[in-house]
């Protein structure tokens, strides 16, 4: 199940990272990369005015769209600040996310790999 939320935007989530993976019945589990993630920001004027229907529309079309290219992509969350819609999405490449926009009608004016997230308890050593 998708996450819920308005039209696509983002900031912060871990990148990269290792997760465990099965290749059937008896198999070990090995471990691989997980799938990138990426900073999306979208140009769209008034986006912090817009009434909460344009949202509700957009999230729609963009599960829809989700739904048809499967699984390997995966939107994660959005802000909306000014201008501006930053969103979050975990995929196997940019050219997924940028097909994802297109195919939805969303611009993607900036896809960025976010290399690391950090907040106040990255002050605190690791254990």
């Amino acid at each position: 199940m998708r996450t819920r939320f308005l039209i696509p935007i983002a900031l912060a989530v871990l990148a990269g990272g290792i997760h465990a993976q099965s290749n059937g019945p008896g198999a070990s589990a090995e471990l691989a990369p997980a799938p990138q993630r990426y900073l999306v920001e979208r140009e769209i004027p008034g986006a912090s005015r817009m009434p909460l229907e344009e949202f509700q529309q957009g999230a729609a079309k963009s599960n829809a769209t989700l739904r048809l290219m499967g699984p390997d992509i995966q939107w994660v969350q959005s802000y909306v600040a000014g201008d501006k819609v930053y969103c979050i999405y975990q995929a196997p490449s940019e050219a997924m996310i940028r097909e994802h926009a297109a195919r939805a009608g969303f611009p993607a004016n900036r896809i960025t790999p976010i290399a690391r997230v950090i907040d106040p308890t990255t002050a605190s050593p690791r254990r």
